[in-house]
C-alpha cells in the first residue's frame, strides 16, 4: 500500500467518526476477557476498500478518545442435551469498545475521496457506525502527523503478526505500529 502513496504529492482524506466503535481481536477468543485491537489489520482494511468501493485506501489513522469495558452475552455454538430438552449455555464477555473513534483514510484521487464521503462505515460490527465529516487535501508530511495509531502493511525489523488474511486464502499478515501522539504531533513512534 505504501507504493501507492509513495507517488502522491497531495492526498484526498476523510474522517470518519462515532461515538463508539469495536475493533474484533484478529486471534477471535472467546475468553472471558476480549481486548479489542487499537489498529486496523490489512484485511479490516481491504473490507473498507471494498464497501466503500473505491480503488484503493493508500494510508489510514486511528485515534479515540478512551476505552469502555463492555460485557455482551453470548451463546455458545454447542446444544447441552438433557431429558426432554436442548439448550444452548449463556455466558458473558467483556470487550474493550473505543469511545468516540475517529479514522482518517487517504485516498489517491479526489473521485475515491467523494465516494467514501457518501457513505458510513463499521470497523467491525455493524451496529458500530461511522460516518464521514467531508473531505479535506493533505500534503504527505501532513498526514503523518495525524494524530493516531497506523498499522504500517510494510516489512521492516519492527513487523509482527496481526492475523490471517480472509481476502488472500488465510496468508499471515505482518506490519508495523506508527503512533503519533496528539499533544506532540508529528513526532512519531515506529
Amino acid at each position: 500500500m505504501s507504493s501507492d502513496f509513495a507517488g502522491c504529492q497531495i492526498v484526498h482524506v476523510v474522517e470518519f467518526g462515532g461515538p463508539f466503535g469495536f475493533i474484533k481481536p484478529w486471534t477471535a477468543v472467546r475468553d472471558s476477557l476480549t481486548y479489542s485491537q487499537s489498529f486496523l489489520t490489512p484485511s479490516i482494511v481491504e473490507g473498507l476498500r471494498q464497501k466503500l468501493g473505491v480503488s484503493a485506501i493508500l494510508r489510514h489513522r486511528l485515534r479515540h478518545g478512551g476505552l469502555s469495558m463492555q460485557q455482551e452475552r453470548t451463546q455458545t455454538a454447542d446444544w447441552k442435551r438433557a431429558a426432554r430438552h436442548m439448550s444452548r449455555p449463556l455466558s458473558i464477555v467483556t470487550r474493550r469498545v473505543m469511545i468516540e473513534p475517529v479514522l482518517s483514510l487517504a485516498f489517491g484521487t479526489a473521485e475515491d475521496a467523494e465516494e467514501a464521503a457518501s457513505q458510513h462505515l463499521c470497523l467491525c460490527r455493524n451496529e458500530d457506525l461511522l460516518l464521514p465529516s467531508g473531505v479535506s487535501e493533505l500534503t504527505i508530511d501532513a498526514f503523518d502527523r495525524l494524530p493516531g495509531v497506523e498499522l504500517r502493511f510494510e516489512a521492516s525489523p519492527a513487523s509482527f503478526l496481526v492475523g490471517f488474511n480472509r481476502f488472500a486464502c488465510a496468508t499471515p499478515m505482518y506490519g508495523h505500529l506508527v503512533i503519533v501522539d496528539e499533544d506532540t504531533a508529528g513526532a512519531s513512534s515506529e
